[in-house]
């Protein structure tokens, strides 16, 4: 799925563990001169360091830029950790190197983007954690937030791509920087125990899915009104007698391709 730079914007400017350069973002020379010794960087990436031009997510060093008028080298204009070899691209790495991140090369979607393998630094095992750069970013903040890489496979599935969704019509699906407190914002907790709010559809109403169980696919929309009148427990009941079954695959709902 195409990453939506909009909530990928949010999530940096939200997020206090990415930890930004002082300064605006790399000039697109810059990513030029980059791109001269690398190839092509995934788009994801590239407004990364155009636009937030960050260093580090919580304990992640990402690889940066460095003017490459002021570099003795032309390798050198890109930052400590990046490594091209066997159609790999490492562009992030764990403090002690025992893991690092690195675009695969030989895999390429059709939105400009790279899927993200992780590497163990002992093995050379790989596996891939996210579909896109900004997923990558998602997953990591998501981690960060104590929600695993998401809190259910479908929403882990739609942050593997982009750290949320806002439609132009007007349906929204979170990151995971705005999950927990939209959940306890409409005390979906203590409300609905067994389930999340995943997001709204612009018309007041909210899109839930089951936290718990067998289900954890269906999307069911029911109005946040009727929600919050529900007793403490009771919401669960509520949404499945009241509410709307949207579909059973929210990133075909969304536009995207579940099987990518």
């Amino acid at each position: 799925m195409t990453p939506d730079l909009a909530m990928l914007r949010d999530l940096v400017e939200s997020t206090p563990e990415i930890r930004r350069w002082p300064r605006s973002g790399a000039p697109e020379s810059w990513v030029r001169a980059a791109e001269a010794q690398v190839g092509r960087l995934p788009a994801s990436y590239r407004w990364w360091l155009t636009e937030a031009r960050a260093g580090r997510i919580g304990h992640v060093d990402v690889a940066s830029l460095a003017d490459p008028e002021h570099v003795a080298e032309a390798d050198d204009a890109l930052t400590a950790g990046w490594r091209l070899a066997a159609g790999r691209l490492c562009f992030a790495s764990e403090p002690d190197g025992a893991e690092t991140f690195s675009f695969a090369l030989d895999r390429t979607g059709g939105n400009g983007e790279h899927p993200v393998v992780r590497v163990d630094g002992i093995d050379g095992s790989e596996e891939v954690v996210a579909e896109t750069f900004a997923g990558f970013v998602s997953v990591q903040v998501a981690l960060l937030r104590g929600l695993g890489d998401g809190p259910n496979p479908g929403v882990a599935e739609l942050w593997r791509s982009t750290p949320g969704v806002l439609r132009p019509d007007g349906i929204t699906v979170h990151g995971p920087h705005r999950f927990s407190e939209v959940n306890a914002a409409h005390d979906v907790p203590h409300l609905a125990p067994h389930w999340m709010l995943v997001g709204e559809d612009g018309e007041e109403a909210g899109l839930f899915v089951r936290r718990h169980g067998r289900d954890r696919t269906s999307v069911h929309r029911l109005d946040l009104a009727a929600f919050a009148r529900s007793r403490p427990g009771e919401g669960g009941s509520r949404i499945e007698a009241e509410g709307e079954l949207l579909t059973t695959d929210l990133l075909g709902l969304l536009g995207g391709d579940s099987a990518a």
